[in-house]
Parts: structure tokens; C-alpha cells; sequence
């Protein structure tokens, strides 16, 4: 691996640039999909039924479908093409962003509606505002937050699709684990492709065993 390590010097920031994506992604996400999951858990309104569904047709979006979309939004006839985005790791962020949130949303959301319902009855009962009842029963619901996070990661991480299509795998650029790991496979140097794979694998079980760390401290 140390002979790899120095043969393929760019790997350090393939590998950065990836965790960069991925972690940036992950965060607009959360910051996102968390708000909406709890509206969604906490608010019953018309129409809701619909929002859900779509919400559920978002966790299993094909991440090309996202790349295009938003390769077709940044590009200069779309709306977005000013920016100039295209082909740069922004536009490898809002992909996995679109990928990551309606995950973290639906099991955010998913989780509040797990929580008993009588526990918000109870709490206001003892004098808690709304606002208060409501943090309670998020806290309640961490676990599944925490599991969306985790999911959300996951995917973003290991997704190839939408990235290679508004990132297009420039060397120096936006080149990421795993689109380097399908360049090197089409170039039929497998050994390459193995280390890569090896390396992505190693990020993201050292990324979910941080995140169940943590899930396993709200347990205690």
C-alpha cells in the first residue's frame, strides 16, 4: 500500500476532495432535509399525503436523473449557467445536496412519527410551551436522525452518477474517489481500482463508525 501511496501521489486529494463533496453536501442537506422532516412529522395540513409521496419518490431518486437536472440548471442555457458552476466541485455539492435531503428528511420525519403520541400531551401537561414539547419529542426521535445522517452519507459517498456527469472527472479538479476508481477500471488497471476501492471503503466505514459512536452515546 506505502508503494501505491507514493506511485499515485494525487490520491491525497482525491481522497480530500471527496470528503470535502461529500461532507459539504451532507451538511446543506442536513440543514435542509432536518427542518422539513420535522414540519413534516409535527404539521398536518392538505395535501400532506402528496408532499410525503413525493418525499418517498426523493429517497430513491436515481442520482443520474439529479445529475442531469442540475447539470441542465448550470449549464449556459439554464437558469443557474451565470454562476458558471459546471464541471466545478459546486456543482458536484448541490448534486449530492439534492441526493442527501430528501433521505435525511423522510427518516427524520419517519422517526418523529415513531415517537408515542401521547408523550407531546404529557409534556404540555407539565407546563412546557410548544416549542419545548416539540424539542422533546425531536430528542426522542434522535436515533432516527442520526440514522438519516448515516444513510445520507452513505449515499453521497459512493455515488458516481450524478458527480461524474456535473463534475466530468478533471484531473486536479473534480476527480473523487469514486470516479477515479472507474477511470482507472475502464483503463484496465485493476490494481489501481482495487486501492481506490479499498480506500472509499476505509472513509466510509471510519465515517459511519463515528456517527454510530454517537448514536450509541444517546443510549447511554
Amino acid at each position: 500500500m506505502g508503494q501505491f501511496f507514493s506511485s499515485y501521489p494525487e490520491i491525497w486529494s482525491i481522497t480530500l476532495l471527496s470528503l470535502e463533496v461529500s461532507g459539504a453536501g451532507l451538511l446543506l442537506g442536513s440543514l435542509l432535509g432536518i427542518p422539513v422532516g420535522v414540519w413534516m412529522g409535527f404539521r398536518r395540513f392538505v395535501g400532506r399525503r402528496f408532499v410525503v409521496a413525493l418525499l418517498y419518490t426523493g429517497m430513491g431518486l436515481p442520482p443520474v436523473v439529479v445529475g442531469l437536472a442540475v447539470y441542465l440548471m448550470l449549464s449556459r442555457s439554464g437558469p443557474l449557467g451565470v454562476v458558471g458552476w459546471l464541471f466545478t466541485p459546486q456543482a458536484m455539492v448541490i448534486a449530492q445536496t439534492v441526493i442527501a435531503f430528501p433521505l435525511i428528511a423522510g427518516l427524520t420525519m419517519v422517526a418523529l412519527l415513531d415517537v408515542n403520541p401521547q408523550l407531546r400531551l404529557q409534556v404540555l401537561s407539565l407546563g412546557a410551551s410548544p416549542w419545548q414539547a416539540s424539542a422533546t419529542i425531536l430528542w426522542e426521535a434522535r436515533l432516527g436522525v442520526i440514522a438519516g445522517l448515516v444513510a445520507g452519507f452513505g449515499a453521497i459517498i459512493s455515488e458516481v452518477g450524478a458527480v461524474m456527469i456535473v463534475g466530468g472527472n478533471i484531473e486536479g479538479s473534480t476527480r473523487v474517489l469514486t470516479t477515479a476508481i472507474i477511470l482507472e477500471t475502464r483503463q484496465g488497471d485493476f490494481q489501481v481500482a482495487l486501492a481506490l476501492s479499498l480506500i472509499l471503503l476505509s472513509v466510509t466505514l471510519a465515517i459511519n463508525v463515528i456517527m454510530l459512536r454517537l448514536q450509541g452515546k444517546t443510549l447511554e
